[in-house]
């Protein structure tokens, strides 16, 4: 017997009643009733429920029917048959027919899988990811593989519009450490030396915009060898997009125009165009956070000025030591329990800050707080008028260094609306957020270095910041976020290699090891580099998202462990000797 179908099972309708399909999958479940035996049959779009009954099949076929079994792979031939009303599985798509078999082959036998395959089980990831091949087989994940698939295709029709051309740039490159740490590929050739594997295509764009290309992009595939990370992937892929001659605005217009063909595509949203923006100052000084989720408000609101001399000397000495005190407001939640409000000061903690302060306003109109001892009348009548609280709402409290205070609430205000449910997870907030500051101080390294990379324009008006204050110079850089996540970030280049050195300098990059790292790209701006800018996001995260996963290794067929490793392949793995003599290349084990 063939194994040609002429139908998938899950597309199967009542329109097909009567009709002989060849159906070919897996066996989902069987239930042997006697004189009939049902089975679920299961291929890329479904399942359809298949019926072996020996005086329509025969005993041969029926006997084949018996002895089927989870995951078998199997060919059939059957008619279309309406239920009866009470047999309707509102359950299944497919779930007003089935179909009556009457021819039927083995194809495959299936030992017992290690997991079952099934939406609703609950399965331990780490066993799912060895055997992903068989998880693959669920039809969540195909979905969003599929889904995933839809959003490039969606994506390279879109930018093929904007007059964009498609170019793929090298995965084996040159390192240049100047973020997250590279993977490094050694070379059999050239013995002692090591490519590198992109981090993305940063260069080769700008190169390609020097070489007068004008539009570029690319679905690109990136690698960055970081530490352990619950949900980041060593190996990623990103839509990477430059355009020449172009202000910020014009990459905002062209990259927001993806976003929105892609949730009209895939979502049936239609997103107002143009996304609204909103300068990074105002979302860390409101937000806490140069990401933030704006799908409901609690700002952080200013307090150290009322603070001054409130009369509680926690407050008084924080802004006397030249800290800040601010706070956020949170709605009808005075009814807090104790355990509930400490619970919150336990998750301020991770970020640093040192208690949560709170002052709550009862519904009768009145008030207590944690600090009733030094709260008087005028701290909490200039509390409700600062936070504009009302009587049922509670004002939380952080006392520390500027930065320490806005971190904390920031996060703070997220952990509440996820509490107590004031997140909408059917809505989608998109924005962009702008001028970012050019460098940020590293202790550590006892350097600016700079925010985004070093290939970023400041800002013209900024200039004159550049050697008096360079930590007050402004980006010409934007990031795309969503819902609390940064869905990508581009900016203007430097296209002047005196400006790019001088970028250089200023991030401590010595002019002799920027022309060992970067000297083509210097000497190439020499030979008439325009003025240009781009973008990159992320195709994973974007998937994530639009198909309300958990996880990024939901939306990746072949994703890796949070500790990088593939539990499926047991990679990285070690190789042979021979491999390595090869490389001129020994292992030499540390004494840890």
């Amino acid at each position: 017997m063939n194994y040609k179908r002429n139908a998938y099972c899950g597309a199967l309708t009542k329109a097909n009643t009567g009709e002989s399909v060849h159906l070919s999958g897996w066996v989902q479940r069987t239930r042997d009733v006697g004189g009939v035996v049902f089975v679920w049959l299961r291929d890329r779009e479904g399942i359809v429920q298949l019926v072996f009954e020996e005086s329509v099949c025969g005993k041969d076929v029926f006997e084949i029917g018996r002895s089927l079994r989870g995951e078998y792979v199997v060919t059939c031939v059957g008619e279309v048959r309406m239920r009866d009303a009470a047999a309707v599985n509102k359950e299944l798509k497919t779930g007003e027919i089935e179909v009556f078999v009457t021819e039927a082959a083995i194809l495959n036998k299936s030992e017992t899988p290690p997991i079952y395959i099934d939406d609703k089980a609950e399965e331990n990831e780490l066993i799912r990811l060895k055997y992903r091949y068989l998880d693959l087989r669920r039809p969540k994940l195909q979905n969003n593989l599929r889904l995933r698939s839809k959003i490039i295709s969606t994506i390279r029709t879109y930018m093929t519009e904007q007059s964009f051309t498609e170019v793929e740039t090298p995965v084996l490159t040159k390192s240049t450490p100047e973020g997250a740490r590279d993977f490094l590929v050694p070379s059999r050739l050239h013995k002692g030396n090591f490519y590198a594997l992109p981090q993305s295509p940063q260069i080769y764009k700008q190169l390609l915009m020097l070489a007068g290309f004008d539009r570029y992009y690319q679905v690109a595939r990136c690698f960055r060898d970081e530490d352990s990370r619950a949900d980041r992937q060593p190996e990623f892929t990103q839509l990477d997009l430059e355009m020449s001659f172009v202000e910020p605005e014009d990459v905002q217009t062209v990259v927001e125009g993806a976003f929105a063909r892609v949730f009209e595509a895939v979502k049936g949203i239609n997103i107002q165009l143009p996304l609204p923006r909103m300068t990074w100052r105002d979302a860390m000084e409101n937000y806490g956070s140069d990401k933030p989720d704006t799908r409901f408000e609690m700002k952080i609101k200013n307090f150290t000025d009322y603070a001054k001399n409130c009369g509680f000397p926690l407050f008084e000495n924080c802004v006397n030591e030249g800290g800040e005190v601010r706070g956020i407001c949170a709605k009808n939640l005075s009814t807090l329990t104790r355990k509930e409000l400490d619970s919150y000061g336990e998750f301020v903690k991770s970020y640093r800050a040192k208690g949560l302060p709170y002052l709550v306003f009862n519904k009768d109109g009145t008030y207590k707080s944690s600090f009733n001892k030094f709260l008087t009348p005028e701290f909490a009548e200039n509390a409700r008028k600062v936070f504009e609280a009302e009587n049922g709402d509670i004002v939380f409290f952080a006392s520390d260094k500027k930065n320490v205070v806005l971190q904390s609430l920031g996060a703070l205000r997220c952990e509440i609306a996820k509490r107590t449910g004031l997140i909408d997870p059917n809505k989608y907030n998109l924005f962009w957020v702008t001028e970012f500051p050019l460098l940020e101080y590293d202790e550590e390294e006892n350097r600016f270095v700079a925010m985004h990379h070093p290939f970023t324009s400041w800002m013209d008006e900024d200039q004159d910041k550049i050697s008096s204050d360079p930590g007050a110079v402004r980006a010409k850089a934007y990031d795309l976020v969503m819902n609390g996540i940064e869905m990508g970030s581009g900016s203007i280049r430097i296209h002047s290699s005196d400006i790019q050195a001088q970028m250089f300098d200023l991030i401590g990059i010595s002019k002799e090891d920027a022309q060992l790292r970067f000297g083509f790209l210097l000497d190439a701006f020499k030979y008439g580099t325009p003025p240009h800018g781009g973008f990159a996001f992320g195709i994973d995260r974007l998937t994530m998202i639009l198909t309300g996963s958990d996880s990024l290794r939901d939306v990746i067929a072949f994703p890796k462990a949070s500790n990088a490793a593939c539990l499926m392949m047991a990679t990285p793995s070690d190789v042979k000797q021979d491999q390595l003599d090869a490389l001129d290349i020994a292992i030499v084990k540390s004494e840890e």
